[in-house]
């Protein structure tokens, strides 16, 4: 599985580009997947369903499952993040995962960066930064993609992981 990183903060359109991109690389015969890191907890969950019933009676692992999908929930009593290496690991093969956020993760990433959110740019103190996909013009030596062009992204993706086009 090759990896590659999406990386920016909040509001800067992360989300918005992954649900871009993975139209792009399905449509070229590539089977994608994707993790994302949340800062603050997240539950999928309802109070009142028999799922979160069983995690709160103490369960580790809870499985649903119905006819087009399925979820594993499993519960980190001990707390802390868990490693993208993990994740990873727990993932069906695939062409490619996008992960989004993971920053501190050493995996190439292409930063999206708008500069009405007010905050620096990352590519400058990141390393594995290898292109910023952004609206304005940059002074940088990374390559500079614009936020409108997919396919262009998505080229910049296959070239730099050296991913083929499959047959679909």
């Amino acid at each position: 599985m090759k990896v590659f990183g999406i990386a920016g903060y909040s509001g800067s359109g992360k989300t918005t580009l992954l649900e871009k991109l993975i139209p792009c690389f399905t449509a070229r015969g590539l089977k994608v997947s994707v993790i994302k890191h949340a800062h603050h907890g997240f539950d999928m969950d309802r109070p009142g369903k028999d799922s979160y019933r069983h995690r709160e009676a103490g369960a580790s692992e809870v499985l649903l499952s119905c006819s087009n999908r399925w979820v594993l929930m499993r519960e980190n009593r001990a707390g802390g993040d868990i490693s993208l290496d993990e994740l990873l690991g727990r993932l069906a093969p695939c062409d490619l995962v996008l992960i989004e956020g993971f920053k501190q993760e050493p995996v190439p990433k292409l930063e999206v960066y708008r500069p009405e959110n007010g905050k620096p740019p990352l590519f400058p103190e990141r390393r594995d930064i290898v292109a910023v996909a952004t609206d304005v013009a940059l002074d940088t030596a990374l390559p500079c993609l614009p936020l409108d062009d997919i396919e262009r992204i998505a080229d910049f993706v296959m070239t730099t992981l050296d991913l083929q086009e499959r047959p679909c």
